[in-house]
């Protein structure tokens, strides 16, 4: 027999340009609340990709936390984070350091990553004044909608990521790799498929080459599953890319993209790469106490720029080994 409440949690709440939003009667009782609601909950995201939970009124960070680990089947410890977050418990984060005037573009957590998170955890303990919305977008939809010889090249050539490490911008060696000991960085880039050089200064570059499209772990659907447009150069802000440029030259930006071949990426595809994200974007702003849940390879997700205060906590669960997930490019850690 379904759980009595099991309709009322598939009655999610579809508007144009709006996130699915459901709403919960958890009267206080917010981790009782999801533990009788986990499978529905877990049936909406399989359905819809991702949906607000209004309701749970969450008060802090410890509640989060048991919430989190009752719908997942394991928090993730990040590695390879692209910028800094306070840890507030294993596999609890806050939003990675951005600045709050400057949007933080579609993409896929850790997509560059063997083993990424399937499922994203997020809860809002402070909603900013304006803006800061958790936005989401379709990866089916956005694949579909892109020129066909596009996808073809980087169904065929794949994406390759360039970081350049440093104390000043983006995640340190340390808070990228959990240890900056030498030894410990190369062995875990040997396993994980990376080329690394380190520079006269004591800094480290490296170079991945992943996928661009992957099949879902579940569906089998097509998905466009990478960051492309978010870690590219043109993404960032005129200004900021012109002062990186000249602190640390073209090739010592703190991340950048490529095609596959090693071809750089022009500005005009990375425009095309936004807009059609923008088409396919749909946004709920944040309240206090709202949990959201997101399938992390179907569906992308961006944090909107803000105004005053925010908190919103992040949990990595489900991890999924990209193996698994019938990529284009074969990888072999070595």
């Amino acid at each position: 027999m379904a759980h009595p409440f099991a309709v009322s949690l598939l009655d999610v709440d579809r508007q144009p340009g709006k996130a699915p939003i459901l709403l919960a009667e958890a009267h206080g009782d917010a981790l009782s609340w999801v533990a009788a609601h986990k499978d529905a909950l877990r049936a909406v995201v399989a359905e819809h990709g991702s949906v607000m939970v209004r309701g749970l009124d969450l008060r802090d960070a410890a509640e989060v936390s048991a919430v989190f680990r009752r719908l997942s089947t394991g928090l993730m410890i990040e590695k390879e984070a692209f910028a800094s977050r306070r840890i507030y418990s294993d596999g609890v984060y806050s939003s990675s350091t951005w600045p709050s005037n400057q949007p933080m573009c579609m993409h896929h957590e850790l997509s560059y990553t063997l083993e990424f998170p399937s499922l994203m955890l997020f809860a809002c303990l402070g909603a900013p004044t304006t803006g800061g919305a958790t936005a989401v977008a379709d990866s089916r939809a956005v694949l579909n909608a892109l020129p066909a010889e596009l996808v073809a090249r980087f169904e065929r050539d794949g994406w390759i990521l360039t970081r350049s490490y440093n104390d000043e911008i983006g995640a340190s060696v340390a808070e990228a790799f959990g240890t900056d000991n030498p030894g410990a960085v190369e062995s875990y880039c040997r396993a994980n498929a990376i080329q690394f050089e380190w520079q006269a200064d004591g800094g480290l570059r490296t170079w991945q080459r992943r996928s661009a499209v992957v099949h879902h772990p579940v569906t089998g659907q097509r998905c466009w599953f990478n960051q492309i447009a978010f870690l590219n150069e043109w993404t960032i802000d005129p200004e900021v890319r012109e002062y990186l440029v000249e602190m640390y030259g073209d090739d010592g930006l703190p991340f950048n993209t490529r095609f596959g071949n090693g071809d750089p990426i022009s500005a005009d595809v990375v425009e095309l790469l936004n807009q059609v994200y923008v088409d396919n974007t749909v946004r709920e702003p944040w309240q206090a106490g709202d949990l959201m849940l997101v399938d992390n390879v179907r569906t992308a997700h961006s944090r909107e720029a803000y105004v005053g205060p925010r908190e919103v906590l992040v949990g990595m669960a489900d991890p999924v080994r990209l193996v698994d997930c019938s990529p284009t490019i074969a990888v072999t850690p070595g």
